[in-house]
């Protein structure tokens, strides 16, 4: 089952989020974008402790598109250095994976 992946960022506002995963969407680079927050991040930036309020993007995929999500991705965050991590779905709810398949 390795063949799919959630990808996983962070954005400063709500709307940020939703910009990336109507995106994705829309370009059949994802299944589904699910937005939770605000969060609350705590991370050394430039020699100084930052803490601040995110919105987390958790993106299901195919792998072969990991790529193209990426860079969707930085070409509409905020950030310089967005958060961009992927991590492999082993095992799932055989229905639901079928859907990812299906969607991307």
């Amino acid at each position: 089952m390795t063949k799919f992946i959630q990808i996983q960022t962070t954005t400063p506002k709500r709307s940020d989020a939703i910009k990336i995963a109507e995106a994705l969407a829309k370009k059949r680079l994802s299944a589904c974008t699910q937005i939770i927050g605000p969060i609350e991040s705590v991370f050394r930036w430039k020699g100084k402790l930052v803490r601040e309020k995110e919105w987390l993007c958790l993106i299901k995929t195919k792998k072969n598109l990991y790529k193209k999500v990426e860079n969707e991705i930085k070409k509409i965050h905020p950030y310089k250095l967005p958060e961009i991590i992927a991590t492999p779905i082993t095992l799932g709810n055989k229905d639901y994976i079928n859907w990812i398949e299906s969607e991307v």
